[in-house]
């Protein structure tokens, strides 16, 4: 992989767009009064690109893909609690909308990356002597 540092990765950048947006609607309306929601939902996406970063800095393919596993998972969670904030109003159809379609953007887009690591024979910078 030619990538140098992890914020050159496409995913990493849209994990960091959707963590801002999340952020950014989560200091909205009653959204902001439901801390312990809150800070769950920015937790969940923030850790996506937290993941992928501290993944990546780990210098192996094996634990790189794990932490992507881990960065899926977290993605999952902010999908599902998209859903539970628009159940309960916090957002509105447009929001929710825009959040589905990150989300499920970032998801295929980790997979692939995991794929292609997985297939690459490349076991990552840190056994390169």
């Amino acid at each position: 992989m030619s990538v140098k540092k992890f914020e050159d990765l496409p995913v990493w950048q849209k994990a960091r767009s959707l963590s801002l947006f999340v952020f950014q609607l989560t200091q909205e309306r009653d959204f902001n009064k439901d801390f312990r929601f809150r800070d769950q939902i920015r937790s969940s996406s923030g850790s996506i690109m937290d993941n992928i970063g501290e993944g990546f800095e780990r210098g192996g393919n094996k634990e790189f893909c794990q932490f992507l596993y881990i960065a899926k998972g977290s993605c999952g969670e902010t999908r599902s609690q998209s859903w539970r904030a628009f159940d309960f109003k916090y957002i509105s159809q447009s929001e929710f909308d825009k959040l589905i379609i990150m989300t499920e953007e970032i998801s295929r887009e980790l997979f692939q990356l995991i794929k292609y690591l997985k297939n690459s024979g490349f076991k990552g910078e840190k056994y390169n002597d």
